[in-house]
């Protein structure tokens, strides 16, 4: 199998992150993201080949394409729990809010505990 070298950029701290799991487990940086990048190339040609968008819909909804009632409505379920279960046997990660909406979250709700 031919190998490439490619430029790409990560989180700093999710890369320091990496790293420890690396060293933890007697590996390299390369070696995770070749193994989690085969498997979801692997597990979305796989949904394609059976015609199943499912995946498509959860890929999306991980990348923050699509909100998790748009998500919920084209899987065709009705629980956020059922989400999160699809989400976690498709090994896919939960979207992340930005910083700065989680910013603003943290200080309307510093706010409403100050009013009380």
């Amino acid at each position: 199998m031919a190998t490439v070298n490619f430029t790409g950029a990560v989180d700093k701290d999710l890369l320091k992150r990496a790293k420890v799991i690396a060293a933890k487990t007697d590996t390299s940086i390369n070696a995770l993201f070749n193994a989690e990048l085969r498997y979801l190339v692997e597990t979305f040609e796989s949904a394609e080949r059976g015609n199943n968008q499912n995946y498509r819909t959860l890929l999306d909804f991980s990348l923050g394409r699509i909100d998790d009632r748009t998500a919920m409505k084209a899987l065709g379920i009705d629980s956020d729990e059922d989400l999160f279960l699809l989400m976690a046997h498709a090994h896919l990660p939960m979207p992340r809010l930005s910083d700065a909406t989680t910013r603003s979250m943290v200080e309307e709700l510093n706010a409403l505990a100050s009013r009380a």
